[in-house]
C-alpha cells in the first residue's frame, strides 16, 4: 500500500510517501535520501519496494526545497536535513510506529549518522555510498566557492538542475563534526561501492573505522553512486533484509488453532490495530490514522463491503462458468453511504435513517442482454447478500 502523507518541519510543509506490506508489519523504516534527490530517485524506489515486500514499512519524504516539499533549498543546509529527518521520525511515532532502522545514501548516509543517537527506538543504522564528513559534497560546486564566499551566494548546475547555494550553507557543512559516529551505539551496516567516482571508498573505511561494534561492511562491486541499475538496487535491499534480522528480529506471530468458518480478532496495540485470525490465514484490521489508527489493514466496514463483493463476484463465476455463460471478467464495487462514527452515534436512531450497501457489477464479454439479467439475478442469491437480508441475530456472550 502507498500512502502520500504531508507532515510539518521548522515551519514548513513536507511531503512523504509510506509503503506498507500486506501482511504484519515488521519494522518501520526511514529513509533519507541522496544531496538534491528527491524521495522518487530511482535506487529509493527499487529498495523500499523490495523491503516492503519483506515485511518492512519505508517512509521516505523530500528533504525542504526539493521535490513536493516547501520551502527554499537556498535557506537549507546539512543541519536543516537533519532536523527534517527528526520531524519525519517523530511524525512516523505519533502517527504510525517509530522507525527502527534509518537507511541513508550519500549524504542522505551522512545525515542519518548523524541525528541516529537522538532516536532511542532505531535498533540499526545502513548508509549507502555516505561520506565520511558532510563537507564532503563541497566539492560539487568548488568551481564556485570564491564567488559565494566573496558574494554570499551562487548559482551551481548540480546534475540537471540550478541550485543557489549560499555561504550559510558552506558554514554549516565546515562546522559539522564526526564524533558521532563513534558514539552511534547502534547496529551500523556500511555499503559502498569501489567504483563510486562520486564519494571514494576509503570514505567508507573511515566510517567503519570510526564506529564501534556491532557493525558490518559489504561491497557493492562494479555499482555506480546512484546505483542505477536495478540488479544493484535489489542487491542492497536484499542484504539490508538479512542484515537487519539480526538487530530487529522477525516477532513471531501466534496461530491459534482454529476449525473452518471460525475467526478471531485480537488487539495489537490496545488501540485500532487488529489481528485477523481464520483457520488458514491471517491479516490485519484498523482504523485511518484520521480516526487514530495506524491504516495498516482495512478498516471494518471494508471488510464487510470486501466480504459481500467477494460473494458475489464468486458466485456470478461460478453459475456462469456452470452454464457455459461466456462472462471474461467480473467487478464489484461498492460503498456503504455512512461512516463508523455516525452509525456508532445515532444506533439509538437506526428506526429513523435509513442505511444502504451500495453495490455496483461489472460484466465483461460477448454477452447477450438476457445472459446480463440472469447474471445479475444470480449476484443477489450470494450467500453473504442473504445472510445481511435475513437480519441475522448477533449473540454475543462473555469468555469467562
Amino acid at each position: 500500500m502507498r500512502t502520500k502523507v504531508e507532515f510539518s518541519s521548522q515551519g514548513q510543509r513536507l511531503a512523504g510517501l509510506l509503503e506498507t506490506p500486506d501482511s504484519t508489519i515488521r519494522a518501520y523504516v526511514l529513509f533519507a535520501h541522496c544531496f538534491t534527490c528527491g524521495k522518487d530517485i530511482a535506487a529509493a524506489s527499487r529498495i523500499s519496494r523490495f523491503l516492503v515486500q519483506h515485511g518492512f514499512a519505508v517512509f521516505r519524504f523530500d528533504f525542504t526545497g526539493l521535490g513536493n516539499s516547501d520551502g527554499d533549498f537556498a535557506n537549507t543546509n546539512f543541519s536543516s536535513n537533519t532536523e527534517d529527518l527528526l520531524s519525519a521520525a517523530t511524525f512516523l511515532e505519533a502517527h504510525y510506529e517509530a522507525p527502527k532502522l534509518l537507511i541513508g545514501h550519500s549524504l542522505g548516509g551522512a545525515a542519518v549518522l548523524a541525528m541516529a543517537a537522538h532516536l532511542p527506538k532505531v535498533k540499526a543504522v545502513v548508509t549507502i555510498g555516505a561520506p565520511y564528513e558532510a563537507s564532503h559534497v563541497v566539492h560539487n560546486f568548488d568551481a564556485h566557492l570564491e564567488t559565494i564566499e566573496s558574494k554570499g551566494c551562487a548559482k551551481v548546475s548540480l546534475g540537471a538542475r540550478e541550485f543557489t547555494i549560499k555561504k550559510q550553507f558552506l558554514d554549516d557543512l565546515r562546522n559539522q563534526s564526526t564524533e558521532h559516529i563513534e558514539h552511534l551505539n547502534k547496529a551500523l551496516l556500511v555499503m559502498h561501492s569501489p567504483v563510486d567516482l562520486t564519494v571514494e571508498i576509503s570514505d567508507a573505511e573511515k566510517i567503519y573505522k570510526a564506529a564501534k561494534h556491532p557493525k558490518s561492511f559489504i561491497s557493492l562491486d562494479t555499482a555506480d553512486h546512484l546505483l542505477s541499475k536495478s540488479n544493484d538496487s535489489e542487491y542492497v535491499a536484499q542484504t539490508i533484509s538479512g542484515w537487519a534480522s539480526r538487530y530487529i528480529p522477525v516477532e513471531e506471530i501466534y496461530r491459534p488453532n482454529l476449525t473452518k468458518g471460525h475467526v478471531l480478532v485480537a488487539e495489537i496495540d490496545h488501540k485500532f490495530q487488529l489481528d485477523v485470525f481464520s483457520d488458514h490465514h491471517h491479516w490485519n484490521a484498523d482504523e485511518p490514522v484520521q480516526l487514530g489508527g495506524k491504516n495498516s489493514g482495512p478498516d471494518p466496514y471494508e471488510h464487510l463491503l470486501a466480504a459481500l463483493g467477494a460473494c458475489t463476484a464468486m458466485t456470478i463465476r461460478m453459475y456462469a462458468t456452470r452454464k457455459e455463460i461466456p462472462l471474461e471478467h467480473v467487478e464489484v464495487s461498492l460503498l456503504h453511504e455512512r461512516n463508523y462514527l455516525d452509525d456508532a452515534g445515532n444506533a439509538a436512531e437506526q428506526n429513523k435513517n435509513m442505511e444502504a450497501l451500495i453495490r455496483k457489477v461489472q460484466l465483461l464479454g460477448p454477452l447477450s442482454d438476457s445472459e446480463k439479467a440472469r447474471l445479475m439475478e444470480i449476484a443477489d442469491r450470494c450467500p453473504v447478500h442473504k445472510t445481511l437480508h435475513n437480519n441475522p441475530h448477533v449473540l454475543t456472550t462473555l469468555i469467562k
